[in-house]
């Protein structure tokens, strides 16, 4: 018996959109399904745009959806193009009741996303690697995740993330690429190949912060952690005025010299009000390969000192909330493309990792800048 138009509908509401993440029945993406009478099945299938790189992914988790449906005999998927007015219609779903502004929605009264800016004072402390494997934990543990490559004259987290996908375009509507359940966007996916530099100057690296935040569809996130460049420069201070309620997080290692460059860094936050979540000191230390002691290869004390003079510094506590040890692994998985947090949790690096970032996701968020619905007795 050939299966009903209704058996079909149903499997193709199985199938997610890799990009937009929700059925493509949602996203009216399913043009037509016609039925033989020997149960040979024809779908119509709409993509967002001509050149769709998910076309191949979309294709096949049709064919495997509908070829499991009872009395189907064979699948043929037939793709088509939206046009410009369904890609409107598409992009207002998407966004609300909003319409096609560009606004950040992380900046939105009842927005119930995490921002973390990830800063350093120097390059070289493993701020990227530590920005990875933490949103990596995370979505690990069924967290909604998202990482903005701020970075944008060094940007390296497409490639330590494992995501070679290019965005694509909806109208003025960004999709970002996927790689280990973490949506991501960065500047390093919007250049020609090969590694030619980004030469911006402020007014450019503003407007490119905040295409990527407001011009994304990010979708519902839990967190979104952006990785910025080393320093107090121009991107810092954009992400203070697009994002006043980002919480930074501070990396540094256990050098003296490093730690002076970090505690600069975080004290920006004292001239921007912003909130620091913690101190993260990497580089701890090496695990002697020949008996249980650890080799204090850049020193100590240098996470534990930051956290302390900025503590003192915003008269408010600053926790240090990990020490996490060198591991040859983390950077062969960031070379790889695969977080040290999922290739070998167990691993001390990636069990500390995995400490800070379910820290993270456990701490109350803070009622500043929300309102309470509360109003004053009248007498």
């Amino acid at each position: 018996m050939a299966p009903t138009q209704e058996q079909v509908t149903a499997a193709l509401a199985t199938v997610i959109d890799p990009e937009i993440r929700r059925p493509i029945t949602d996203l009216d993406m399913v043009k037509n399904i016609e039925i033989a009478p020997d149960g040979a099945v024809r779908v119509g299938v709409y993509l967002t745009v001509s050149g769709c790189p998910m076309k191949d992914t979309i294709t096949r988790d049709v064919k495997t959806a509908v070829g499991k449906v009872g009395g189907v005999t064979d699948v043929q998927i037939e793709l088509d193009v939206m046009s410009a007015e369904q890609r409107k219609v598409l992009q207002t779903k998407l966004r609300g009741d909003r319409g096609p502004e560009k606004e950040i929605p992380f900046n939105q009264p009842g927005s119930l996303t995490r921002v973390f800016a990830v800063a350093s004072g120097k390059g070289g402390v493993g701020k990227s690697s530590v920005t990875v494997n933490l949103a990596a934990a995370m979505a690990s543990n069924g967290l909604k995740v998202g990482i903005v490559d701020a970075d944008i004259y060094g940007h390296s987290i497409p490639r330590m993330l494992g995501a070679a996908e290019r965005p694509t375009k909806v109208e003025d509507m960004i999709m970002p690429p996927s790689a280990h359940d973490i949506k991501v966007i960065s500047v390093g996916m919007f250049k020609p190949e090969g590694n030619s530099p980004v030469v911006w100057r402020g007014p450019m690296l503003d407007r490119a912060l905040h295409q990527f935040l407001a011009d994304v569809y990010w979708g519902d996130l839990d967190v979104l952690l952006l990785d910025l460049p080393p320093g107090t420069g121009d991107i810092a201070i954009s992400v203070a005025q697009r994002l006043p309620s980002a919480e930074i997080l501070v990396v540094t290692t256990p050098q003296q010299a490093a730690a002076e460059v970090a505690e600069r860094a975080g004290s920006i936050a004292a001239q921007t009000h912003q909130q620091i979540a913690g101190v993260i000191e990497n580089m701890s230390w090496l695990p002697c390969p020949h008996c249980d002691e650890r080799v204090a290869v850049f020193g100590e004390g240098g996470g534990q000192t930051v956290a302390d003079a900025l503590t003192r510094t915003l008269g408010a506590r600053v926790p240090l909330l990990g020490q996490v040890p060198i591991d040859l692994r983390l950077r062969e998985g960031g070379d790889e493309g695969k977080p040290l947090v999922l290739t070998d949790p167990d691993s001390p690096a990636a069990a500390e990792l995995r400490k800070i970032a379910a820290g993270l996701s456990k701490r109350a968020s803070s009622i500043k800048g929300m309102q309470l619905g509360l109003s004053p007795n009248r007498s």
